[in-house]
């Protein structure tokens, strides 16, 4: 539902599921986006689980307002510290100050309230890359892309003491994300719990570069200029290895998602590894190709058996398929991401 109204009307009464909450009405009056008779139109914006996200039209523009949520929307029981969206914020001008093409106008901010103001990306120019992959439009150059522009990203902040500084969200990362991936993973088998706290302690004490922390496909605009990353809630100064382990796990899962185009997701995985791998400059690509390597059979299982599982592998054998791979790979670690994906590729064909 729409909400139609001026910015000199706002009814302020109280939210409700189709109406923003009065903190952000207040925020897009004092944001100077709106003219005061400026006819206003709020719209929620479905699919986020961490934050409230709604898109505002007026005066022939629109941009998008976010604020970051202390519980998360999901079954189990995750919360988070809202001054996660500051450091979002922060992520997005750290980005733009070198490669703008790669991140949404940053408008407007409000710190205190945990929210800000961007500006809106429609989908007919800037299409999320997982609405691409779900029918079946796999473009390894796409995946290429994303392989270079995350490097140059990494490569940009590493061991930048200012970044160290100013991502110092160790807190804010445990939360969000090595306790609901890989400590709640642990929980739900005992028996892999020892690798994957390992797995949790070797990337808390990495610190490298400035993470994304969720460069996944659903965070991915495919726009005119190349990718475009969304959803940095959980910036971190520490190791790039989890950026690029996470995106490539999506790609794997994703195999069992769109079946048919099994080959062609493998090949766009091979694509954004090489493409990554060619460019790191701040440590050996061997070295992060290995710790890379450990770490995606970890974040591979949360998402069947962590607090966050995918919504679209719903069918049991498709989660054992990944449980097997995965907890093999636990027991015994890969030394090279071309390992997972042979050994994939081998898993998934049996079962074509």
């Amino acid at each position: 539902m729409a909400i139609d109204t001026t910015a000199s009307e706002i009814d302020e009464s109280g939210p409700d599921e189709n109406s923003p909450d009065p903190a952000i009405i207040d925020f897009v009056k004092r944001s100077g986006l709106v003219s005061r008779n400026a006819a206003v139109w709020f719209e929620r914006l479905p699919g986020g689980v961490s934050s409230d996200i709604w898109l505002v039209h007026t005066d022939g523009t629109s941009f998008c307002v976010k604020r970051a949520l202390p519980r998360l929307r999901v079954a189990a029981d995750w919360q988070a510290p809202i001054e996660r969206n500051t450091k979002e914020a922060a992520w997005i001008k750290a980005v733009a100050g070198f490669m703008p093409e790669a991140v949404p106008s940053l408008l407007a901010e409000d710190a205190g309230a945990g929210m800000f103001a961007m500006l809106y990306l429609p989908p007919q120019s800037y299409e999320g890359w997982k609405a691409q992959l779900r029918r079946r439009h796999v473009v390894p150059a796409t995946a290429a892309e994303v392989g270079r522009h995350l490097v140059r990203i990494h490569s940009r902040f590493a061991r930048s003491p200012i970044a160290a500084t100013e991502f110092a969200t160790d807190a804010i990362f445990h939360a969000i994300r090595l306790e609901p991936y890989l400590l709640a993973t642990a929980q739900a088998h005992p028996d892999r719990a020892a690798a994957l706290k390992r797995l949790a302690e070797t990337t808390a004490r990495t610190k490298l570069t400035l993470v994304h922390g969720d460069v996944s496909p659903k965070n991915i605009l495919v726009g005119p200029e190349g990718p475009v990353f969304i959803d940095a809630e959980c910036a971190w100064f520490g190791d790039p290895a989890f950026d690029l382990a996470f995106c490539l796990s999506h790609l794997l899962l994703k195999c069992l998602w769109v079946r048919t185009a099994a080959a062609l997701l493998l090949f766009a995985f091979n694509r954004l590894a090489e493409a990554y791998l060619n460019a790191v400059d701040w440590e050996s690509s061997n070295e992060i190709d290995r710790r890379t390597a450990r770490l995606l059979p970890g974040l591979f299982l949360a998402r069947i058996d962590g607090k966050s599982p995918v919504e679209y592998l719903t069918e049991e054998k498709d989660k054992d398929t990944v449980r097997r791979v995965a907890r093999s790979f636990l027991d015994s670690p890969p030394d090279c991401l071309a390992e997972i994906r042979r050994a994939w590729a081998s898993e998934i064909h049996a079962i074509t």
